[in-house]
Formats: C-alpha cells, sequence, structure tokens
C-alpha cells in the first residue's frame, strides 16, 4: 500500500524542480538490476525458489511505474516488462541458459534508459520502502533471499545518496543513519527497529514521511483544481467546470480515501457525497456560481481541511495501526440492498464497458474516456462502498485498473491494451459480486449436487462394468484373471490423478490465455457429456447393456492373454476418469469459494459408487439400470447445458462472442447462482442453451419413443412374414 502512494504522480509534483519521469526511471533502473543480479546468482546455484521469490517482487514493482517509464522510452519499457513477466514464468520451466540470456538481454535494455534530472532523495525513499516491506518478511519467514534483497538495496541507496545536495547537517545526520541501518539488517535486528530508521531517513529526505508528503500534494491539488473550477463557473464556462471537479475527486480525492475512512468514516462518506454526488449534480444543473461557491467554501474544503488534519495527527504509524486493528467484514456481509445495487451497478458498468469498447475501436477516444470515466465514477463507486469493507487491498487494485484503463485511453494506446485491461476488470466485477453477494445456500447445494452427480454419472458405467466382468468370471470359473482387472483399475486410478495434476499445470501456467483455456474446456466438457448422454440412451434397455458386457469379456476369456484385461479394465476405468479430469476442471473453473461442497459431493458420489459396486457383485442384473441409466443421461444434459452458458460468456467475457444483454427479459441470477446453471441474462447465452436443450429433447423423442416404434413395427413385420411363411 504504501508503495503505490510513493509512485510519482505528474500532477501532483509538476511545480517540482526535478522531472518524476526520471525519478522512477532511476529507481526501477536500480532496483530492477540489483534484483536481477540476485535472480541471476540464484539460478546459477539453482536455487530457483529464491530466484521466483526475488522476480516476483520486480515483476510487481516494475508495472507501477510503467505510466513514467513509457514517458521515457514506450518500446523498451514495453519490453522490459513484457520479459520480466516471462522470465518470472519460465522459473523452474524453461532451461537455465534460457533464462540467463533473458536476464542478460533486460539488463542491457535497462542500461538503454537515460534520465536528466531525477530526483534522488526520493528515488532513494523508493528504493528504501522496499526494504521496509521485503525485510520484515525476511525476518519474520526466515527467508535468507529477501534478506539479501535488503542489504544490496541498502548499500545500494548508500551509494546513490552522494549524488544528494543537503546540507552539511543533513548530509551527516543521514549518512550516519545508513551506516547504522546497515548494521542492524546485517545482524538482522528485529524488523520494527529497522523500520522505524528508514522512516527517519525517509523523514529527513522529504521533510515528513514519505507517505503524507505525497497525500500533501493531493490536498494541495484538490484545493488548486477547485479553484480553477470556480474561476470556470464564474466565466460561465460550466462544462470545464465539471471536468475539473470530477478530475479533483477521480484523480486525487480517490487516493485519499484509504486513510481517511481510517481516521474517520463518517466524515470520507460525507465528503464522498458532496464531491461526486452533490458538487457535480449543482453544476450540471446550472446552478448559481455564488451558489456553489458558498457550497465549496463552507462545505467541501472545510471537511477537507478536517480530513487532512486528522490524518497528519494520527500519522504514518498511527495508519498502519489502523489497518491491523480494524476488524474486515466477511464475505457477503451486506445488506440486501447493498447486494442488489452492486448487482445492477455492475451490469452497467458490463455494458458501458462494451460500448467504450466499440466507441474506442471506431477512433472515438472522447466517448471512450467519457465511458470509462462514467462506468467508475457513476457505478463502482457504489460497488467499492460495502466492497471496501470485505477486502480494501482487492477494490484498490480495480481502482488502479480502472486508472490504467483511463490512462491508456488518453494515451490513444492500442487497441488491445485497452481491451486487455477491460477484460481483466470485467472479471473482477464478478470477483467484485462475489465477495458482496457471498455464496448463498441455492448455488452450494447445486455445487454440491453438481458435483455428486458428475461422479456418479462417470463412475456408474465403471462399477457396472466392473461388476459385471468379475460376476461373469466367477460364473465361467475364470477366477484367475481376476486379480490382472484389479491391477488395470488400480493403474486408471493412477493415471487419471496424473491426468488431473498436467490439466491443473496447463491452467496455472496459461497466463493471460487462462480465460479462453477455461472456456475451451467447458466447451470440450459440453460435446463430451453431449456425446455420453446419447450413448447412454442408446444403452438404456438392461437386454442390450448385458448383451455389450458380455461380448467384451468373452472376447477377453476366449484369447486367454491377462494383459486384455488389464487393458480392458484400464480403460473403462480411465475413459471415465479422463472424463471426470475434464467435467470436474470445468466445474472448478466456475464453483468459485464453494470448492468445499464440490469436494463434499465427489466424496458422498465415491460412497454412493462402492455401494452400487456392492450391490451389483451381490444382485447382479436385478439393480434398475433403465432408471440409472434415464438419470444420468438427464444429469449429463444439464451439466452440459450449464457448461455451455459458461463457456460462452467466457467467450462473451474475452470479446470473442457478441454480448447482446436481455436484462429484464431473463432473471438476472446471482453471480454464483448464474455459475453453477449457466443462466444469464444474454442473448447468445440463452440462444445457445436453448439449441442444445431442443437438440436433447428431439434426440430422447427419437431414441426412446420413435425408434422403439419402428423396432416394434419391423419386428411385427418379421413374424407376419414369418407366419406367412409357415402356412
Amino acid at each position: 500500500m504504501i508503495l503505490f502512494m510513493l509512485i510519482p504522480n505528474p500532477n501532483v509534483y509538476s511545480e517540482s524542480i526535478f522531472s518524476d519521469v526520471d525519478t522512477s526511471v532511476l529507481f526501477v533502473s536500480e532496483f530492477v538490476s540489483l534484483s536481477l543480479d540476485l535472480v541471476e546468482d540464484s539460478i546459477i546455484q539453482n536455487s530457483l525458489d529464491d530466484a521466483k521469490t526475488i522476480s516476483k517482487i520486480t515483476t510487481e514493482i516494475f508495472p507501477l511505474h510503467l505510466q513514467n517509464l513509457r514517458a521515457s522510452n514506450s518500446e523498451i519499457s514495453d519490453e522490459i516488462h513484457i520479459l520480466l513477466l516471462d522470465l518470472h514464468n519460465g522459473i523452474g520451466i524453461l532451461d537455465n541458459k534460457v533464462l540467463l540470456n533473458d536476464i542478460q538481454t533486460i539488463q542491457n535494455l535497462i542500461e538503454q534508459y537515460s534520465y536528466q534530472n531525477p530526483d534522488y532523495g526520493k528515488s532513494i525513499a523508493l528504493m528504501l520502502t522496499v526494504v521496509d516491506e521485503q525485510y520484515q518478511i525476511a525476518i519474520t519467514d526466515e527467508n535468507q533471499s529477501l534478506h539479501n534483497l535488503s542489504v544490496i538495496l541498502v548499500d545500494r541507496s548508500h551509494v546513490l545518496f552522494s549524488n544528494t545536495n543537503y546540507n552539511n547537517r543533513l548530509t551527516l545526520e543521514i549518512d550516519s543513519f545508513f551506516v547504522e541501518l546497515k548494521e542492524k539488517i546485517e545482524n538482522k535486528d528485529d524488523f520494527l527497529s529497522v523500520g522505524t530508521l528508514i522512516n527517519a531517513i525517509n523523514r529527513d529526505f522529504v521533510s515528513h514521511e514519505s507517505v503524507v508528503y505525497d497525500k500533501q500534494k493531493l490536498y494541495d491539488a484538490i484545493r488548486n483544481l477547485y479553484s480553477k473550477m470556480l474561476a470556470a463557473l464564474d466565466a460561465g464556462d460550466y462544462s470545464k467546470a465539471e471536468n475539473l471537479a470530477i478530475e479533483a475527486y477521480l484523480e486525487n480525492f480517490e487516493y485519499l480515501e484509504p486513510d481517511i475512512e481510517k481516521v474517520d468514516s463518517e466524515l470520507l462518506y460525507t465528503l464522498e457525497i458532496d464531491m461526486r454526488e452533490e458538487l457535480r449534480d449543482m453544476i450540471r444543473n446550472n446552478q448559481d456560481a455564488n451558489r456553489i461557491r458558498i457550497f465549496v467554501e463552507e462545505s467541501i474544503l472545510p471537511d477537507l481541511e478536517s480530513a487532512e488534519s486528522k490524518v497528519q495527527t494520527l500519522g504514518t504509524d498511527g495508519l498502519v495501526n489502523v489497518v491491523l486493528e480494524k476488524e474486515l467484514k466477511a464475505m457477503g456481509d451486506a445488506t440486501n440492498d447493498q447486494k442488489s445495487t452492486v448487482r445492477n451497478e455492475i451490469d452497467f458498468i458490463r455494458s458501458t464497458l462494451q460500448e467504450m469498447l466499440i466507441q474506442y475501436e471506431n477512433n472515438d477516444y472522447h466517448s471512450a474516456y467519457t465511458s470509462a470515466r462514467t462506468a467508475y465514477l457513476d457505478s463502482y463507486e457504489f460497488v467499492e462502498i460495502p466492497l471496501r469493507a470485505i477486502d480494501p487491498d482487492f477494490t484498490l487494485e480495480v481502482e488502479f485498473q480502472f486508472a490504467q484503463l483511463r490512462n491508456l485511453i488518453k494515451e490513444h494506446a492500442d487497441y488491445d491494451q485497452v481491451q486487455d485491461v477491460a477484460i481483466a476488470i470485467k472479471r473482477n466485477l464478478d470477483e467484485s459480486e462475489r465477495l458482496v453477494s457471498g455464496t448463498g445456500t441455492l448455488a452450494p447445494t447445486i455445487a454440491f449436487s453438481s458435483s455428486f452427480a458428475v461422479i456418479f454419472r462417470e463412475g456408474l458405467e465403471s462399477v457396472l462394468i466392473l461388476g459385471a466382468i468379475l460376476t461373469y468370471l466367477e460364473a465361467s470359473r475364470n477366477n484367475r484373471f481376476k486379480k490382472h482387472v484389479y491391477i488395470g483399475v488400480i493403474a486408471a486410478v493412477v493415471a487419471t490423478a496424473v491426468t488431473w495434476v498436467i490439466a491443473s499445470f496447463i491452467i496455472d501456467i496459461s497466463g493471460a490465455n487462462r480465460e479462453l483455456i477455461e472456456a475451451i474446456a467447458a466447451l470440450s466438457a459440453t460435446a463430451m457429456l453431449f456425446y455420453v448422454s446419447f450413448w447412454v440412451l442408446n444403452k438404456i434397455e438392461h437386454k442390450k447393456w448385458m448383451e455389450f458386457v458380455k461380448a467384451k469379456v468373452w472376447q477377453a476369456t476366449t484369447t486367454g492373454s491377462v494383459m486384455v484385461f488389464v487393458m480392458l479394465s484400464f480403460f473403462t476405468v480411465y475413459r471415465e476418469g479422463f472424463e471426470t479430469v475434464l467435467f470436474y476442471q470445468a466445474m472448478s473453473s466456475f464453483a468459485k469459494y464453494m470448492e468445499v461442497y464440490v469436494g463434499l459431493g465427489f466424496i458422498a458420489g465415491l460412497g454412493v459408487l462402492l455401494l452400487l459396486y456392492y450391490l451389483v457383485r451381490k444382485l447382479g442384473r436385478k439393480l434398475p439400470l433403465r432408471a440409472l441409466f434415464g438419470l444420468t443421461m438427464g444429469v449429463g444434459a444439464y451439466m452440459s447445458i450449464t457448461f455451455l452458458g459458461n463457456a460462452v460468456r467466457e467467450l462473451q467475457i474475452l470479446d470473442i462472442v457478441p454480448y447482446t444483454s436481455l436484462l429484464g427479459v431473463v432473471p438476472r441470477l446471482d453471480i454464483n447462482l448464474a455459475t453453477m446453471t449457466g443462466i444469464y441474462p444474454t442473448l447468445e447465452t440463452i440462444l445457445a442453451q436453448i439449441i442444445l436443450l431442443g437438440i436433447y429433447l428431439v434426440a430422447s423423442l427419437y431414441v426412446l419413443v420413435v425408434k422403439p416404434r419402428k423396432e416394434k413395427q419391423l419386428l411385427s413385420m418379421r413374424k407376419s412374414h414369418g407366419s406367412e411363411n409357415v402356412a
């Protein structure tokens, strides 16, 4: 959190004699270069976990300064950004030589950065902030790699300090602080004393603690913008005044909210309403400029000054303590009105983002920016109110995504970049709704039932075949083949487990393509269920089923080869195991926060299958196979329709499939219930599900009604023809 607030902001520091772009370039160049040296050493020593730890920090910090880095050199910055991500993802996967070459490439690119007038003090403060955060983790978790990182960052910060131009008194003081800091870190003193010393150094660099200094500039920026806004109102330019009011709130006050909330949440709420709603409404309605001036000067500015004073009085350490002491709400701990509001606002945001992408693709940058701003300012702000109390860090993450989206539009970035951020926001809209709404009761019940149904449906065929095989072997006195059947079963279970691990690994490393892979998995599961359901329909008659099993076993016993039984049982189980992996992978991507219920359903399903296996061995043909197969066919149809709805929606989020809203026509379900049914209020998802349902109904009618009648008629004709021949 502190690191975010230390990022130089061009709007805030525009009056500084230093260049904020150069300051970011200096800090990032030094930090990334030093970090990569550690990553390189770790890879050479084959300490890949340590390399992964350091590279993760690098990939997290670099994007925070990407805007300023691009202002310096966009081509180099984008290339480094991608290479850092690839490097982190490749550790432990790619050959070490490839990784070392990538590190050298990044180092060479970093050397191409240039800076003329950086603020060395601020760059050092940024470096020491990283030390403060990572040293605490190093001591708490006894992580040597993070301790090494802290050591080299402090050493380099001390070297950079020689480029500053403070007076003799301050120079001597800071230099002594550095000596003490290096000694404390080398001796692995407690992180509280190290943090206190770092705070003292940063205070000397910026005259205040770094966080308070940066936020002071934000307060000043708001006052300055309001002054310009009032001047615009006096000149009768209400449009310009509204834009200035929005900038004051959106680009400045937003970053003050977390600290104000910690000291006075009611004051924050008042300021939010006054700045975001009341003031904008007054300007939009072209109210008298003097009336607006009175409202700003007698209401907003005094409250803003009060908030500023309270934050400064509590101080940085006090704010940290508030964070530690404040109890967050549990997921779903919101009123029904708040949950309803969140759903409605998220629907509006999703629709607005779709419009924004169309506008941007048509080069209508002004309208696209307005839409992006509206999506956040007029809607997500209302989502934040209950969300921040549940997960403030996630809330801040989404805020920065919206800010990134606006910045990309301002820069007229490539459409793909804007689209990627919009997709990430849409993905987090679902997460926002989940956190506020909670899982509820019905969705977990469906998750349990679906999980139970999947393992039961997939395991039923294996249980029946294996039971029939073993029973047939006993009846035909071929007991010597039974152990080979068991060997095949065990091998199939192991192969299924390996398949699950591989599938999970592929999804985990898919990165930006994860959603696409999940959509493909859901479509594959739909196709597999569709095929299997009609295979089941053709086996629904008990007589046909037994003929199928007997044919398989007779073929195996006549050959006399034990491998035939091993392979027969292996493929009987593994085929179902492979399908189970596919179905559960698809389900796991949709049943978020309901994994426990999915697991319980799986265990319950296995228990019932074991019971059925016992019954098959004892009762044989007495099991109601027609009813069981009919049930599994229905379950397969339901699950495939659910998977199809979710797959189409995933493709809509990725902008591969069009998005046509049917809000008001199709019920808008809670996000968890929607994912467990695949029902979403869009034309494309509903149409796909209706078509698939229609195919099931027509095919079922043919297999269960039309086909038997034809077979009966054909049999009757044959009998009649036979009687005539006898006569």
